[in-house]
């Protein structure tokens, strides 16, 4: 069978890079009007961390790069053996719902349980985790920054092995791969806002991912990108509270410390 790349890989592979800068750049915009809903102020992004912007797009730049290569090659591979991708006939509703649940929660155990590796070993969190935690202030396109390496084994497998379990076609993994990007980026933008349905439906949200990336929450909260069920099965959940801080805009309180 000969290999080639057709329009519907093309749209599955294209559309979450579109997606995630189009949905960051929605919220850099918001983040510049929206002071009284930001877990940090707009000047923090550049005196606390410990990456430039222009070192983090570039950064991104070349991890999507790698995602479009990866995932052209995942279903050249696999475009034999799923009913629904290459024979032309649309799958229903139910079944692309159960192929989003399924995908989700695979994605989910894998990368809940290798974010917190990669925490646990010091080794792999001073030469592939640290990278990320860079970004002690998050913002939107900075959600996938990491080490070449950890990006390989956080998206591209992560991603690639829940699809594939999952068994979706190129154009539904489309649709799943542009929502995980939505999800990535809402968890870092930073900003709480009302009616958020990112934040209204899921408890794993950007309050609880930005208390992850501080000091005091670097062995917790490891969960992501769309439950936190993981954390509270294994004791690694820690819940905090948020509080209106002088100036504008909310801060992180941690409710109580957890001992493991």
């Amino acid at each position: 069978m000969a290999f080639e790349i057709t329009n519907e890989m093309l749209v599955g592979s294209l559309m979450p890079v579109v997606v995630y800068w189009v949905y960051g750049g929605l919220y850099t915009m918001l983040g510049y009007s929206c002071h009284n809903y930001r877990l940090h102020p707009k000047e923090d992004e550049d005196d606390k961390n410990f990456a430039s912007k222009e070192t983090v797009i570039k950064g991104v730049l070349w991890q999507q790069f790698r995602q479009f290569i990866a995932t052209n090659i995942l279903f050249m591979l696999t475009r034999g053996n799923d009913a629904g991708a290459s024979s032309g006939q649309s799958a229903s509703f139910f079944v692309i719902a159960r192929q989003f649940i399924v995908a989700m929660f695979v994605f989910d155990t894998y990368q809940y349980f290798l974010h917190r590796y990669l925490h646990q070993n010091k080794f792999l969190y001073k030469h592939l985790r640290s990278k990320h935690h860079r970004l002690v202030v998050s913002y939107p396109f900075g959600a996938i920054y990491s080490h070449p390496i950890e990006g390989l084994l956080f998206d591209i497998i992560g991603g690639s092995l829940a699809i594939f379990i999952s068994g979706m076609s190129p154009l539904t993994s489309a649709f799943f791969s542009a929502f995980c990007n939505m999800k990535s980026v809402d968890d870092h933008c930073g900003l709480v806002l009302p009616g958020n349905p990112f934040q209204f439906f899921f408890t794993n949200n950007t309050a609880y991912h930005d208390l992850h990336h501080q000091l005091y929450g670097g062995k917790y909260n490891f969960s992501q990108p769309f439950f936190s069920i993981w954390d509270k099965i294994m004791g690694t959940y820690m819940p905090y509270e948020l509080e209106k801080r002088g100036g504008g805009g909310f801060m992180l309180r941690p409710v109580k410390e957890n001992k493991n």
